[in-house]
This record gives structure tokens, C-alpha cells and sequence, in this order.
């Protein structure tokens, strides 16, 4: 029996959150079950990250908080507050692809191509802390993602291209700036 005066107390089913998504701020008021890859894709339109088996297991919906990877069906859009998000929109453009993208391009690293979003936010994530690695390290950091159409072969090959071309540009950049 409840006491008199006491009210239960209010639940709360949605929420308005302030994201930062590939440097841009984006807002909305959500439900609060309602998943980062759900807001991302139906909320904000930015449909690269894409949706797969819901259970984390296959890595396509991977995108990067503060530079670490994150199983976006993982996780609710309002506990991403307060992070920096990248999604695969946020790399390049068409015209200036990122390293890791001219790789995956250059080495055929993907086929139907609905995984790769989430591989090629994987391979950055592990390329910033890892940047020489080995084939084997590489097999390592990749083994949570999914492909269905490729051997892997090219995709191992991409990714180790990448880090030489990420090592490249760091470098001209480095020069760039101490001139």
C-alpha cells in the first residue's frame, strides 16, 4: 500500500538530445529506446551507416565515438551525447576520397558493399592506433566485421595500403604546417 501523498515517480519516454555528428550539430527530441543507428539513419538522413543483424555481431552499422569504434544498434542516441560521432558521410567526398576509401577502391576491398561503411569506419579506428600493422594484426582488428561476398584478401589488402597512404599524408601535412 502506498503512503498517502507519495506519486510514482515520472518515466521518461523521450528526451531531446543535442549530437555532434561529423562536425555538424544536430538535434531532436527521441524516444528513449530508440537506437543511435535508427536516429542517425531515419532522424538525420545520413543513411552510410547501415543497419544488419541488430545484435552487434556483423559490424555494419559501426561508426566512431571520440576515434574509437562503436556498434551503433549497440546503444541508445541518447547516451551518445557529449561525444564527437563520425559516420562513413564524414570521411570524404566523391571528389577527395579518404585514404582508407581510395584503398578499399584501389584493391577492390568490397563487392555489394553494404558492409563496407562499417569496415571502412573499423579499418580507421584501428589504423589511428595502429598505424604499421601487420596482415595478421590487421585479420586481428577487422574479425568483428562481416562481409558475405569477398574472400577478406582485399580488404586485409586495403587496409594495409591504407596505413601507408594515412602515413603519407601525415607527413605532408606535418610539412605543410612547419613552413
Amino acid at each position: 500500500m502506498k503512503p498517502k501523498g507519495s506519486q510514482r515517480p515520472r518515466v521518461l519516454d523521450r528526451k531531446d538530445i543535442r549530437l555532434r555528428i561529423n562536425g555538424r550539430e544536430y538535434t531532436g527530441n527521441v524516444d528513449v529506446r530508440k537506437t543511435l543507428v535508427d536516429f542517425i539513419r531515419e532522424d538525420l538522413a545520413l543513411t552510410g551507416t547501415h543497419v544488419g543483424c541488430e545484435h552487434g555481431v556483423c559490424g555494419a552499422c559501426t561508426v566512431m565515438l571520440d576515434g574509437r569504434a562503436v556498434r551503433s544498434c549497440l546503444m541508445f542516441a541518447v547516451q551518445a551525447e557529449g561525444v564527437e560521432i563520425m559516420t562513413v558521410e564524414g570521411l570524404g567526398t566523391p571528389e577527395h576520397l579518404h585514404p582508407v576509401q581510395e584503398a578499399f577502391r584501389d584493391h577492390h576491398g568490397l563487392q555489394c558493399g553494404f558492409c563496407t561503411p562499417g569496415f571502412l569506419m573499423t579499418a580507421l579506428a584501428f589504423l589511428n592506433e595502429t598505424p604499421a600493422p601487420s596482415k595478421d594484426q590487421i585479420r586481428e582488428g577487422l574479425a568483428g566485421n562481416l562481409c558475405r561476398c569477398t574472400g577478406y584478401q582485399g580488404i586485409v589488402d586495403a587496409v594495409e595500403d591504407a596505413a601507408g597512404r594515412m602515413k603519407t599524408q601525415t607527413r605532408k601535412r606535418a610539412s605543410a604546417n612547419a613552413r
